[in-house]
């Protein structure tokens, strides 16, 4: 008897929580990067340890994952800087010489908001943590921020 009352409630709450994680108002900082072929098992072990603590280090910072890439993300583009910028400013027919760009390995940063973006970039940690992620990545990332809705 107890029982069947419990169970609707418990079911209803089950219910109430769910939604409430629904449309997440936070912001996720993601971006993909080219591992340095000769990077050691310290600097990994390192970059991961840093990684791992920018919740605790920096104020709104929620979660972070990182880790290969399920598939490579694979990115051609004009070799020729100026090329890219007739590309990008909308002209057609660009010829040249393409470049392939390869990305790995990946990071999330799922962050309370958009100012604590600003504040990440900004914090005395952040160099910290680069100084480590600079140890197992070629320079550049492709980079790409989510605003929750």
């Amino acid at each position: 008897m107890v029982l069947r009352r419990i169970l609707p409630i418990a079911a209803m709450g089950m219910f109430a929580a769910s939604l409430s994680m629904a449309g997440e108002k936070a912001l996720m900082h993601c971006f993909a990067y080219t591992p340095i072929a000769t990077a050691t098992q310290a600097d990994w072990d390192a970059f991961a340890k840093a990684s791992d603590a920018l919740p605790k280090k920096i104020k709104g910072i929620k979660r972070v994952w990182y880790g290969k890439l399920k598939a490579p993300l694979n990115l051609v583009m004009g070799a020729d800087g100026a090329d890219r910028k007739r590309v990008a400013a909308g002209e057609t027919g660009v010829t040249g010489k393409l470049a392939l760009t390869r990305r790995e390995y990946g990071m999330c940063i799922e962050m309370k908001d958009a100012a604590t973006l600003t504040a990440y970039a900004q914090h005395p940690y952040h160099k910290e943590w680069l100084a480590a992620y600079e140890k197992v990545r070629v320079a550049g990332t492709t980079t790409y921020d989510i605003l929750g809705q």
